[in-house]
């Protein structure tokens, strides 16, 4: 089975160590790279030439400083290159309204940040489900 490519968008440190220890534990994906906010995302995947290289997945944590999870997807999805990729959003606080704004901003989905390694193996259960072959 190959391997999918994630990156992570994730500003708070012990949750970037939380989910790149939980993904060492998979066979199904390989945490490519982490940034701490959504510039970085962009920075990150400006720099990947090969297309073939792009991951296979972005999660994006929402609460984010200089851009937010929504903003990232935003400009993910105005940018021909990267608009096919499928993108998360995960957050501690999943009101009705942002979820709707990254739905149609193109989200494949919005869920709440786990809290438990349970739940981070559900998480990735339901992604590996949504992401195109």
């Amino acid at each position: 089975m190959n391997k999918r490519r994630l990156l992570l968008a994730e500003d708070d440190e012990d949750d970037r160590m939380l989910f790149s220890d939980f993904l060492e534990e998979r066979n199904d994906f390989e945490l490519v790279h982490s940034c701490e906010n959504g510039m970085e995302v962009i920075e990150y995947l400006d720099a990947i030439i090969n297309v073939d290289e792009l991951p296979n997945l972005v999660v994006l944590d929402q609460n984010m400083p200089k851009m937010t999870g929504s903003q990232t997807l935003q400009s993910l999805k105005s940018t021909p290159r990267y608009a096919q990729i499928p993108v998360a959003v995960y957050t501690t606080y999943t009101d009705r309204r942002l979820i709707d704004e990254c739905y149609k901003s193109g989200a494949i989905t919005v869920v709440a940040k786990p809290i438990s390694p349970s739940g981070y193996h559900q998480m990735m259960d339901e992604l590996i489900d949504l992401i195109p072959n």
